[in-house]
C-alpha cells in the first residue's frame, strides 16, 4: 500500500512538475493582459483563423494562424525575440499551442487564459 502511494505521488508529480516547468509562458486574466499590451514594445499576436479575426481583435495585433501549416515559418520571419509576444486566440486553446511553438523557438510569452472570448466578456475593446 506505502509503495501505491509513493508511486502515485511520484505520477502527479511528475505530471505537474514538469507541465509548469516546460510551459515557459505564463497565462494571464483579461485586466493582466491589458496592462501588459499597454506597453507599446509588446507584439500583439492573434493565432485565430482571419475569417476570426476580421469579425473583431484586440487593436493593434498582428494575425498568424496557428493552424496553418506555415505558423511556425511566420512567426519567426515576422516576430522579433528581442520583444515580449502576448497572443490569444477564441478561448485559450490554440494560444497555448502557439505560445509553446514560440517559447521553443527563443520567445518571450504571455497568453490570454480564456482567449478572445474572456476578453469580450470582460467588456474590453474590440476593433473590426
Amino acid at each position: 500500500m506505502k509503495s501505491f502511494f509513493v508511486t502515485l505521488f511520484t505520477v502527479l508529480g511528475g505530471i505537474f512538475g514538469c507541465t509548469s516547468a516546460t510551459d515557459g509562458f505564463e497565462s494571464i486574466n483579461p485586466d493582466e493582459f491589458e496592462q501588459v499590451i499597454a506597453d507599446s514594445t509588446v507584439i500583439r499576436l492573434d493565432v485565430r483563423t482571419a475569417e476570426e479575426y476580421a469579425d473583431g481583435h484586440i487593436a493593434g495585433t498582428i494575425n498568424i494562424d496557428v493552424m496553418g501549416n506555415d505558423f511556425e515559418q511566420k512567426a519567426l520571419a515576422m516576430l522579433d525575440k528581442e520583444r515580449t509576444i502576448a497572443l490569444y486566440c477564441r478561448s485559450g486553446r490554440r494560444s497555448k499551442r502557439a505560445a509553446r511553438i514560440l517559447v521553443d523557438n527563443g520567445f518571450r510569452v504571455v497568453e490570454l487564459s480564456k482567449g478572445f472570448n474572456s476578453w469580450a466578456d470582460a467588456g474590453k475593446p474590440i476593433e473590426k
